[in-house]
């Protein structure tokens, strides 16, 4: 099970003050449309809504690919604000630059996306945050739950004209959506070829389900970027880390980025009136993403 805390915490110190956060929201805004243009410029993109039959229901989601032609499928696992505006432009760049991604709503399960608009805009301080968020985050969390999810979401890309069948399926997911990134990759180990977590939140526990246990049956290289304060509050995971994907004999990368939890999203709260997003530490991030699918995804 995910770790609800870890996603929550960097955010629970977040600055309330109503019109620093409208200035991260209209900052946000900014930001996408520069991600986005800047993504159409690379390759004219198709979004289409999709609807995956799964074990436990119906999910709706983004599929997201280049107007021709076929490329290697990726899975985006969203964080704990599940699909959003934000998350359609990080799909929409990266299939942008020649794959086909998949964005589903992780919490499909409880209803349909978008559970929320601008994580910028989220109070961690009011109560019902948390009573909205545990609920959403344990329906994907809860045992088996990703896996079968996962399945899934891989058949839906393979059956689709624009998905190149004959090249590995990468998977990349953002806080919450690291730990399914490790998921994903056991469930679906002859088709996952790349995993990358991102401010992964839980990687590590004392669990008998904590996600680094299931290295041994992945079969796909991995990329790990770890938040600064991540690793300072747990400084021994990335160790474990290593340490299991070593023992796997499984080629990985684990780095500690010099930023704080959710430095890759750009609709993250603040914190101490800054924005926890890096935009400069995100791109750095997503430039190592791309060279690792390309050497990855074959």
């Amino acid at each position: 099970m995910t770790d609800i805390s870890h996603d929550a915490a960097e955010a629970d110190e977040a600055d309330t003050d109503l019109s620093r956060r409208d200035f991260v929201a209209l900052s946000v805004v900014g930001g996408l449309a520069i991600a986005a243009t800047s993504a159409q410029a690379a390759m004219a993109v198709v979004e289409t809504e999709v609807s995956i039959r799964t074990p436990d229901g119906s999910c709706d989601a983004a599929f997201i690919h280049p107007a021709t032609g076929a490329w290697p499928g990726v899975l985006l696992w969203p964080d704990a604000f599940g699909l959003r505006p934000a998350m359609r432009t990080m799909g929409r760049r990266l299939a942008a630059e020649g794959y086909a991604v998949l964005v589903p709503n992780p919490f499909y399960r409880i209803g349909k996306a978008p559970m929320y608009d601008n994580a910028a805009t989220v109070d961690f301080k009011d109560p019902a945050t948390m009573q909205k968020l545990g609920p959403l985050m344990s329906s994907v969390g809860a045992a088996g739950a990703a896996e079968k999810d996962a399945v899934a979401y891989v058949a839906f890309l393979d059956a689709q004209p624009q998905v190149d069948r004959t090249k590995k399926i990468g998977s990349q997911g953002y806080c919450m959506g690291g730990p399914l990134v490790f998921r994903s990759a056991a469930a679906v180990p002859d088709r996952v070829g790349a995993g990358a977590s991102f401010h992964g939140g839980g990687l590590v526990t004392d669990q008998p389900t904590s996600p680094h246990l299931l290295v041994p049956k992945m079969h796909s290289r991995m990329l790990v970027a770890v938040a600064q304060n991540d690793d300072q509050k747990q400084p021994d995971a990335k160790d474990k880390l290593k340490e299991a994907f070593a023992a796997a004999r499984l080629p990985a990368e684990v780095e500690v980025y010099p930023a704080r939890h959710g430095w890759c999203v750009p609709d993250m709260p603040q914190e101490g009136g800054a924005p926890l997003y890096d935009a400069a530490e995100a791109e750095r991030a997503w430039a190592r993403l791309l060279a690792f699918y390309r050497t990855a995804l074959v």
